[in-house]
């Protein structure tokens, strides 16, 4: 057994890009019952959101997710803290604040050395010491795959939930992380990727987002969520969904991680970005000589990606300024939500 195995060479596939497709994951929830029967049940599955809230008294909910997957790096501990920070992600984008955690692991025993998940659980154990959460237990099998993550709770005052769905039209888009983690995780598997690029994305991916629970406390700030394996055109599609809007890009905003552009254009790209554009793709508009590596960034799928924010546009600074002071140096505006034509549905507009 060596320990000098590649992690991502035990796995198919890495990070938020092992997600289902969005076509495939739109008809396994159609087939859910609904939850209406549970009126505390504040968000459950009917809106593609980031997490389940649950309404525990007149001050409390309890924000409930779960997110895990297999190795998008080698380097065991810097696994564990990407797969954690990306769990508690869905907590942050809910307006709520971490309070506890779950391991979910998933380890071919045969294959790797109890050191090397030692440091895989240590990783994740780091992420949430910085983020104030213990992690309190959780369950382990053997698998044919790594697999780690983490069962995320958390608290929210009742009337500061966050959600995908509260978007009006006129609000800005704004994104608080830079795009390019899939293209740079394709390129370190190809071994491409040089040793700034790979500190580059472990900073990205690493990069808790605390600004979602500074979020319900900006007034005009209407909808968010986190940009994770659809892309950030599946997630602002998911956001237009929810409010019955349309969402428009402009696709030279967004900023990028070192590199990703170069390795685009070389041809540098996940097989996710493919299958993501396939789910939805008929449902975004782009002008005739769009250029296909724009829109394999913007399929990319990110892995501990940042917040999607829809905010009034007079809140937009406010909103950068809580950014900014957080950390999130290249938060930007990409876009804005868009009235509809009677009878149209719910679209991403490219330019």
């Amino acid at each position: 057994m060596a320990e000098t195995v590649r992690l991502t060479s035990l796995a198919h596939g890495g990070g938020c890009g092992c997600k289902l497709a969005p076509a495939v994951l739109r008809d396994i929830m159609a087939r859910m019952p609904a939850a209406a029967a549970f009126p505390d049940l504040m968000v459950g599955t009917e809106s593609s959101d980031d997490a389940a809230v649950w309404r525990l008294n007149d001050a409390q909910a309890l924000v409930a997710t779960t997110d895990f997957f297999m190795p998008v790096v080698d380097d065991p501990f810097d696994f564990g803290r990407i797969a954690a920070t990306n769990a508690l992600s869905d907590v942050y984008a809910m307006g709520g604040t971490p309070i506890l955690a779950l391991a979910i692991v998933g380890m071919p025993v045969a294959k790797l050395e109890p050191d090397v998940i030692g440091r895989i659980l240590a990783g994740g154990a780091s992420v949430c010491a910085a983020a104030g959460v213990p992690v309190a237990g959780g369950h382990s099998i053997d698998s044919v795959e790594p697999i780690y993550g983490l069962v995320a709770l958390g608290l929210v005052h009742p009337d500061r939930v966050l959600t995908n769905r509260g978007g009006q039209a006129g609000d800005v888009l704004i994104l608080s992380k830079p795009l390019g983690v899939g293209v740079l995780s394709a390129a370190f598997k190809q071994e491409k990727l040089d040793a700034a690029g790979y500190d580059a994305m472990i900073a990205a991916t690493t990069q808790l987002n605390v600004l979602g629970r500074e979020l319900p406390g900006v007034a005009g700030v209407h909808a968010v969520t986190d940009v994770t394996g659809f892309g950030l055109i599946g997630h602002a599609l998911e956001m237009a969904e929810g409010a019955g809007l349309a969402a428009e890009i402009r696709a030279d905003a967004p900023a990028l991680l070192p590199g990703v552009e170069a390795f685009l254009r070389s041809g540098v790209r996940t097989g996710a970005s493919g299958r993501n554009w396939a789910s939805y793709g008929d449902r975004v508009r782009e002008p005739s000589d769009f250029p296909d590596w724009r829109r394999d960034l913007l399929t990319d799928p990110q892995t501990s990606g940042g917040l999607l924010i829809a905010a009034a546009p007079e809140a937009a600074e406010a909103v950068l300024a809580a950014a900014r002071g957080l950390g999130f140096r290249e938060a930007a505006v990409v876009g804005r939500l868009a009235a509809l034509e009677p009878g149209q549905a719910p679209e991403v507009r490219l330019a």
